[in-house]
């Protein structure tokens, strides 16, 4: 069955000598390679792709939510920029608790709608390292928004789950949404041509923050979409597998891929994936990265505390190659997109952008027909817990931009996954896989996977700590696997293989004297497109 599955769902890495953009897609990454062919820079690219996939794929994400990236340039350190929206001014958590709620709303709940950081995003990538006009990055979107783009096959199959949402008419043409069918969305390509015009004002002072302070009724005022969402933050950094590893810091989970690396990274993983202790090791490093998320992720939290190696290596020794391990005592599918952008000069860009959990909260502003997050879903309504739902705060956030450089600070590589709560186990098995067995992109990102289930949700994966969850492996991957963790006590379940709910991830690297990329075949529609 796993080969039968391959043949139809190829695995495939696109060499270029020099620039490549990696979506899930294909008119997404064209327009980013436009802008590579047009002299702009990799942050060119990650904007016209970024804007693009807020038009074709509004059940992942859009510009009604947030966006976080790593940019290695071609000289200086890493940047990382954190443009996760704050809750507005009139998030009371006293509220919520009165009405009964002990965790935030899940959708239809303005008050899981954090001000959207994703245009912001797009400002400040590009002010900082874009070359070309922003309304020439913004125009293949806008084009699309206007004139109509096919419907992909994710986008098909999730259209039924707001055919009756207010505001979704422009996904559902009068009938059930079909593979192919045109759609166009005129509100959003108003919204582009504003944001060409007039830059963030043009957005947040303009149709959009009007709408989102109506629909609101009293959570956003004028001064919360007058503060910019968007911060560029020192990247968190680790030493593993001879490479250095960056990601952007809390509140961001990004310091969990990096957590888990450097705790795989002081084990004796095989080289060959298809050994069952490849994925028992693994599976261990993250469940000892992440059993106390819930309680050490937040905005303000030390990430480098996050990633000290006297945190960390009591964790590592206590992984045994035997048998799963306790985690709550050992220390005190979600929808999103994944891009990843390389050009000319080596400058490399990786980019999350997302609306949480599919369309989000399923609220929709009326007029501009833009989908609005629910990434609010990340506060905690625990009194005095530090990620406690209020004002002006952002809530935790399952966006992980990565980038690999070598010692000497050489682009090695961008990647990044879609997924939840699993996007650091789907991006420590693509390490995995290209640092230390040596495969290639497009091999990598199109293996099977293993990733930890135990909610309902994709987001709720560590309320148990770590030692009530589940070890979920599709079809396609190594047959021994699933024999093997539950000989060593984990409990497993299979899964389609190249199952949505194992992530969309990407990854471009830098080869000696080319450019190799691998974009994930789950969606049916990405492209690793170069030149």
């Amino acid at each position: 069955m796993g080969g039968i599955v391959t043949e139809l769902v190829p695995a495939v890495t696109a060499r270029a000598p020099s620039g490549m953009v990696c979506s899930v897609d294909h008119l997404a990454s064209q327009a980013g390679l436009a802008m590579l062919r047009a002299g702009g820079s990799a942050a060119d690219a990650a904007v016209a792709t970024s804007a693009v996939l807020a038009v074709t794929s509004p059940h992942l994400c859009g510009a009604g939510g947030d966006l976080l990236a790593v940019v290695v340039p071609p000289s200086g350190p890493p940047a990382a920029l954190n443009a996760s929206g704050r809750a507005g001014s009139g998030a009371d958590p006293d509220r919520l608790r009165s009405e009964g709620f002990t965790t935030m709303p899940f959708r239809n709940d303005i008050r899981s709608v954090t001000v959207p950081g994703c245009v912001d995003g797009w400002v400040a990538l590009h002010d900082r390292f874009g070359r070309l006009p922003l309304a020439e990055v913004l125009a293949p979107a806008e084009t699309y928004a206007r004139e109509g783009f096919p419907a992909s096959p994710t986008l098909a199959a999730a259209g039924a789950v707001v055919a009756e949402v207010a505001g979704a008419e422009d996904l559902t043409g009068g009938g059930p949404l079909r593979v192919g069918t045109r759609l166009r969305r005129p509100g959003m390509g108003e919204a582009l041509a504003a944001i060409a015009a007039a830059g963030r004002a043009g957005f947040y002072q303009g149709a959009f923050g009007s709408e989102l302070i109506a629909l609101g009724r009293g959570e956003f005022t004028e001064s919360d979409l007058a503060r910019n969402q968007a911060d560029w933050v020192e990247p968190l950094v680790v030493e593993a597998w001879g490479n250095r590893l960056w990601t952007v810091p809390p509140n961001s989970q990004g310091y969990l891929t990096l957590a888990s690396a450097w705790i795989a990274a002081g084990l004796e993983v095989p080289v060959d994936p298809s050994d069952p202790l490849w994925a028992h090791l693994l599976v261990e490093a993250a469940r000892q990265a992440a059993g106390d998320r819930l309680a050490a992720l937040y905005e303000g939290a030390d990430g480098q505390a996050l990633l000290a190696e006297e945190r960390l290596g009591p964790r590592r020794d206590g992984i045994r190659s035997d048998r799963a391990g306790l985690i709550g005592g050992a220390f005190g599918a979600g929808d999103t997109i994944a891009l990843t952008t390389v050009d000319r000069d080596r400058m490399g860009v990786s980019v999350l952008q997302s609306n949480a959990s599919g369309f989000g909260s399923h609220l929709v502003l009326p007029g501009l027909r833009i989908f609005l997050h629910n990434r609010g879903i990340g506060f905690s309504l625990e009194p005095g817990h530090p990620g406690e739902y209020g004002p002006g705060r952002r809530p935790a956030h399952t966006l992980s931009p990565l980038a690999a450089t070598t010692p000497n600070g050489r682009l090695r590589g961008v990647l990044g996954s879609m997924g939840g709560d699993g996007q650091p186990q789907f991006l420590l098995q693509v390490l995995a896989r290209w640092l230390v067995g040596g495969e290639a992109p497009g091999d990598a990102v199109a293996a099977g996977r293993w990733v930890l289930r135990g909610g309902q949700t994709g987001f709720d994966t560590w309320n148990g700590g770590g030692d009530d969850v589940t070890v979920a492996i599709e079809a396609h991957a190594p047959a021994g696997w699933a024999d093997g963790l539950i000989g060593r006590g984990h409990r497993v379940e299979t899964a389609r293989p190249f199952d949505h709910g194992f992530g969309h991830a990407h990854l471009i690297s830098v080869e000696d004297d080319h450019l190799a990329g691998g974009t994930d075949p789950r969606p049916r529609f990405g492209a690793a497109s170069g030149y």
